[in-house]
């Protein structure tokens, strides 16, 4: 996986998104036959309810606190359910051909069974134009350019996220939530990675044993 799209897989599943990542879209040929189209960056899924429960340990549930910390840049609003269909590029934020393509846009749509496959064609060509829709059930859908710039030139066809705006916020929910993260074992490759710098850091800022003075001769205390 390419590190950028791990970087922004982290970000959004940290957000309460399920993602996948690199989606192939193939396409039928006219004289028969298949060909792929592209593959789709990452795709994004958040139930309008999610959040983090906070049981104590013995505890059914019941009394829990579900906590709900996003990031303001992701624009979350509770209670929608949201869809994002990102593209990701290490350079400047903006959308290949493939992902303005609303014959790709609404395979994607119509294989994650977000709505009946004429409704998606329709969203497709509503994303196309505008960046986002919404769907008959109510559900968001939205396309996001994540970039190391932002594009030349700014657009209202999707939305943009720099990837510094990323990682900060990723630094930042490590540092927030150190002692529980630390206690799991992450399989997320950003996450582990991050983890891991955050580990070293802490370990070069914390007091070494082998930085005391060392007793002078004939001491014995």
């Amino acid at each position: 996986m390419d590190n950028a799209v791990a970087l922004v897989q982290t970000y959004l599943r940290v957000n309460g998104y399920l993602t996948v990542t690199e989606y192939p879209v193939v396409e039928a040929l006219p004289a028969g036959g298949y060909q792929a189209a592209t593959d789709l960056d990452v795709l994004g899924f958040r139930f309008g309810h999610s959040c983090t429960l906070r049981a104590p340990i013995g505890s059914d549930g019941a009394d829990a606190a579900c906590e709900i910390e996003t990031d303001p840049a992701l624009d979350v609003r509770a209670g929608t359910p949201d869809m994002i269909v990102g593209e990701v590029k290490e350079g400047r934020a903006v959308l290949n051909r493939a992902a303005s393509d609303p014959g790709v846009l609404a395979a994607a749509l119509t294989r994650f069974g977000c709505c009946e496959p004429t409704v998606a064609v329709e969203l497709a060509h509503r994303l196309v134009r505008e960046g986002h829709a919404r769907t008959p059930a109510g559900h968001r859908v939205r396309l996001v350019a994540f970039g190391s710039l932002p594009p030349e030139a700014p657009s209202r066809r999707f939305q943009v996220i720099l990837l510094g705006s990323v990682l900060d916020y990723l630094r930042g929910y490590v540092r927030r939530h150190w002692p529980r993260l630390q206690a799991s074992e992450s399989k997320d490759p950003g996450l582990s990675f991050l983890l891991t710098l955050e580990k070293a850091e802490r370990g070069r800022r914390a007091p070494s044993s082998s930085s005391s003075p060392a007793p002078a001769k004939g001491d014995r205390s």
